[in-house]
């Protein structure tokens, strides 16, 4: 029989005979659809309501990060990842930061912003003018959306319009500031957004097009610091080694594209834990980095008169505590609950908060022993799984791997034999 991806009213069947196309489809097993179905917390029926075409869940480790002091307050950081040594370095930068009080975090307030593209206007500067005059009415009809939002000291705040050029002619956009207080904000943005259109129209005189939020969030900013003691670093050779990784990172897009990553390694891992959206806070971290035309890194690295290492961060963080789902996934409420946090100001806070924690890991070791060491530690088990080891034999054949640098499936498998035939 021909296999084909074409099948008509695929949403709407059962997650059960969704599995059962997916496994003819694919030739899966009996134990794989049985893995597939195996969803754990969350139950095939919510993840079912939360997208579309639901067949199972993937399962990533979370894990938590210790050590970390912020604004005086302990916290212990659920992190969501697949990549070994992220949560081990957090923890270790965050004990070295706690010599000398941790992380001090502040942002801003939560404001979101939400575009109107404005079409076909014969003066768009004149456009301009008419939809500023018109601010007030304009803000009213958006808050009328949200009186939920608006009790609790949020709403719409703002309204602003630029004139840009582009291939297709000049358009006029139209920005309405929204304080989102506890949500992330996408859809009160984008509700508001869509209701102010037709006034937006009539006052413009032109044609709006998109009504959409931005997820580039400069409203909405979290920054953490932190003074790094050197003996805790490893002395002044480790500080200037960490002011130099950085300055490269600043002169060179290769080696800031793989700075920043490291750094997103934390963050991310934190967003997907407490069930943000780990896409908009990507998109809007990067974009920020580029902002002035030159792609920067999201810390900066100096060293004080004490000779001491000081740090810090400051990037958009766009994240909530209500809706979405955080919401509703069973272990995001967990993590939250973990954190403790109790506004989505806080737990922002604390994000950029380990972000600049994994920046301090990765360049110490970069600047050190190199970001291999221990990184390939964790990775020589993953391997040796792979290959087949159970129990103690994962960690004798992970540091035999270790010791001889050699680190591959192949030999792995040659140590299993080894090993096992040694034990049988």
């Amino acid at each position: 029989m021909t296999k084909t991806s074409q099948i008509s009213g695929f949403h709407n069947l059962k997650p059960s005979e969704r599995i059962r196309i997916v496994k003819e489809f694919a030739a899966l097993t009996d134990e794989e659809v049985s893995t597939l179905q195996s969803t754990g917390p969350l139950k095939l029926e919510q993840a079912d309501r939360m997208i579309e075409n639901v067949i199972g869940t993937m399962p990533i480790p979370l894990g938590v990060a210790t050590n970390f002091l912020i604004n005086g307050r302990d916290y212990l950081i659920p992190m969501a990842i697949e990549e070994p040594s992220v949560v081990a370095a957090a923890s270790n930068a965050a004990k070295m930061a706690r010599v000398r009080g941790g992380f001090n975090t502040s942002s801003t307030e939560p404001i979101m912003i939400g575009q109107i593209q404005v079409l076909g206007v014969a003066d768009p500067f004149g456009a301009r003018m008419r939809i500023l005059s018109a601010k007030s009415e304009i803000l009213q009809k958006a808050n009328e959306q949200d009186p939920v939002l608006v009790s609790k000291g949020g709403g719409a705040k703002d309204l602003k319009v630029k004139v840009i050029e582009t291939a297709v002619g000049s358009m006029a956009i139209v920005e309405i500031l929204v304080d989102c207080r506890d949500a992330m904000g996408a859809n009160a943005v984008n509700t508001m957004a869509e209701a102010v259109a037709p006034l937006i129209e009539k006052v413009s005189e032109g044609r709006v097009c998109l009504r959409i939020i931005s997820n580039l969030a400069t409203e909405r900013l979290a920054r953490a610091r932190t003074t790094v003691a050197k003996e805790a670093l490893g002395g002044e050779e480790a500080v200037d080694g960490v002011v130099n990784a950085y300055a490269f990172a600043v002169a060179d897009p290769y080696r800031c594209a793989t700075h920043n990553k490291g750094i997103m390694n934390g963050i991310t891992a934190v967003v997907l834990a407490t069930g943000n959206d780990s896409r908009a806070v990507e998109a809007g971290a990067h974009a920020y980095a580029a902002r002035t035309g030159r792609y920067s890194p999201f810390t900066t690295w100096e060293k004080n008169s004490e000779g001491d290492l000081v740090g810090t961060i400051e990037l958009p963080m766009a994240v909530g505590l209500i809706g979405g789902a955080t919401a509703v996934h069973p272990i995001a409420k967990i993590a939250v609950k973990i954190l403790g946090v109790k506004t989505a100001t806080e737990l922002g806070e604390v994000i950029a908060a380990v972000g600049l924690a994994q920046n301090l890991a990765a360049l110490r070791a970069l600047a050190s022993e190199g970001i291999q060491e221990g990184h390939m530690k964790l990775h020589a088990r993953n391997i040796a799984a792979t290959a087949g080891a159970t129990g103690g034999l994962i960690d004798e054949i992970a540091d035999q791997m270790v010791k001889e640098r050699k680190i591959r499936i192949d030999r792995a498998k040659e140590l299993l034999a080894k090993f096992t035939g040694r034990t049988a």
